[in-house]
């Protein structure tokens, strides 16, 4: 393991600890320091940025890291690229029930679900604030695919957005078999 490796490793434990969502909160706040919406973050910001969250890198990580994960040569890390390979590893078990739960969702099979995907596996008439009149069935579904989003809320959630979101609940089960039931109650597969 090289040492930048063991600065991710060293990331991911500081994220991981913080709850199944420390990997999901670290992109958000990444986007939210990302002012120009290049989706990359030079050493200087991404050092800073951590320290904010108590996440501490030296400058020789901090540089380590952005070299990485700089895909262009312009010094900077790509943040998608980044948050992927904090997520901690899945076994193939793991990852095959996601990929099983988000093709459920999938209907049109295109790859993004929508809202107009949820409509068939998903009902949201019988929410609360349905039945109030506060929200429509659509505002239920949109909100429910908030969830599952990193990136700016697009409506769209991808496989890589969906596996993020599960990478942290993942994290948080210690045996496969204890993960794979809960994706399958769950999604009912």
């Amino acid at each position: 393991m090289d040492a930048v490796d063991a600065t991710v490793e060293k990331l991911r434990a500081q994220c991981l600890s913080r709850g199944a969502l420390g990997i999901q909160g670290l992109a958000r706040f990444f986007r939210r320091l990302d002012r120009d919406r290049s989706r990359s973050l030079d050493s200087r910001e991404l050092q800073r940025g951590l320290a904010e969250l108590g996440l501490v890198l030296d400058t020789a990580e901090a540089e380590g890291v952005c070299r990485r994960w700089d895909r262009d040569g312009s010094g900077t890390l790509d943040l998608e690229e980044f948050l992927r390979a904090l997520r901690p590893p899945m076994s193939q078990a793991r990852e095959a029930v996601i990929a099983a739960a988000f093709a459920k969702l999938d209907r049109s099979g295109d790859g993004v679900v929508t809202v107009d995907d949820l409509r068939g596996v998903y009902s949201g008439h019988t929410h609360p604030k349905v039945q109030s009149g506060e929200w429509t069935e659509e505002e239920v579904l949109r909100r429910f695919l908030d969830n599952f989003e990193s990136s700016e809320k697009d409506g769209q959630v991808t496989l890589a957005e969906f596996q993020d979101y599960y990478s942290g609940v993942s994290a948080s089960m210690d045996t496969d078999e204890e993960f794979v039931a809960m994706m399958t109650s769950a999604w009912q597969l």
